[in-house]
């Protein structure tokens, strides 16, 4: 099998959300930099049913980073918005992160979003997550300055302090 990044299919399923889960919360996710296991109780990031929704709307698609020998090491999910592409669960895993699979994965989102003809690509990112917005900085995105409250699906992890979303966007040219 070849190494790189190609759209996930339903068969995929499993492994993305191990990966999300391993990659946001439990103690496992602490050995990346990008874990929210600070942020929000319990170990359960999403499930099959939530991503399952999420691949079959309709602008919607994960693209997924598979090693050589077909493990999911990768994924993001993006979905058009009309014109604008929204971006979410960059997810690397967190013993191969700061090896530039992140960086992979959100060049081909920003290329998808060009192919999908969208100006821009957009994502929410929790206030907490400094590093993240950091990140995201350098590789030009900018605050919007629009936020708004974090009504994160409880199911999922209930916050242990106060949080917010801020927005990021990057307009591609």
């Amino acid at each position: 099998m070849e190494k790189g990044i190609s759209v996930a299919v339903a068969a995929d399923i499993p492994q993305i959300v191990r990966l999300l889960n391993s990659a946001y919360r439990g103690e496992g996710s602490k050995t990346g930099w990008s874990t929210e296991a600070d942020l929000l109780d319990g170990s359960i990031r999403t499930d099959e049913a939530n991503v399952r929704s999420l691949m079959l709307k309709e602008h919607a698609v994960f693209l997924k980073y598979t090693e050589s020998d077909g493990s999911l090491q990768g994924c993001v999910y993006l979905d058009n918005r009309e014109g604008s592409l929204y971006l979410g669960m960059l997810s690397v895993n967190p013993q191969l992160q700061a090896k530039g699979i992140g960086k992979q994965l959100l060049a081909a989102a920003e290329q998808h979003a060009r192919l999908q003809q969208c100006s821009s690509v957009f994502m929410q990112v929790i206030n907490a997550r400094t590093e993240l917005m950091d990140w995201y900085i350098r590789h030009g995105y900018q605050r919007t300055g629009e936020v708004f409250p974090f009504n994160g699906d409880h199911r999922f992890g209930a916050p242990n302090r106060p949080l917010f979303f801020e927005i990021l966007e990057k307009r591609l040219s």
